[in-house]
């Protein structure tokens, strides 16, 4: 169920998260959960990945190597993201600090609603995942997520997957 690695292009949303673990404490991004970030294509294909932090030099090459140059990128408010138009990217923010979700087509909803799926389908049929296979659900939920629009091409696909590696 791995990413084919075809670049994102169009219209992109990029955000981060943290999965698992418990929050110990109230201090920090995350604290006690593995870091993760994702892009998306507004009608199209997302991409998630475990990293080891959040800070701009480890985001910003998973952008420019899955994102094609000029493409409109979407994010929140987030420091690491203010470099993008240097990259070469489009970029408009959205102010969640505001309290401002969506303004015209200025939004991070559709990466949003993909962390969504990938929170609660963890907490509701694997009930928890460890940081060292958290990848692997990345890839699944991502994979089903790109298929979504296929669902017998879907199952197609994974049995053909399934007996080339047998």
């Amino acid at each position: 169920m791995d990413d084919d690695g075809t670049p994102l292009s169009g219209t992109v949303e990029a955000d981060e998260t943290y999965i698992g673990g418990y929050r110990k404490g109230t201090m920090g991004r995350g604290v006690g959960k593995t870091p993760v970030f994702g892009m998306v294509e507004r009608k199209g294909r997302v991409v998630a990945v475990t990293v080891p932090n959040v800070k701009r030099a480890t985001v910003m090459p998973h952008i420019t190597q899955r994102v094609l140059p000029a493409t409109m990128m979407y994010t929140d408010e987030y420091k690491v993201y203010k470099r993008l138009p240097q990259e070469g990217y489009n970029h408009r923010r959205i102010n969640h600090s505001a309290k401002v979700y969506v303004s015209g087509d200025v939004h991070t909803n559709t990466i949003e609603g993909f962390w969504s799926l990938v929170k609660r389908g963890i907490d509701g049929v694997y009930h928890a995942v460890s940081a060292k296979h958290l990848q692997g659900y990345l890839n699944e939920y991502a994979w089903r997520y790109n298929a979504r629009h296929a669902p017998q091409a879907r199952f197609e696909a994974l049995l053909g997957r399934a007996a080339l590696g047998s």
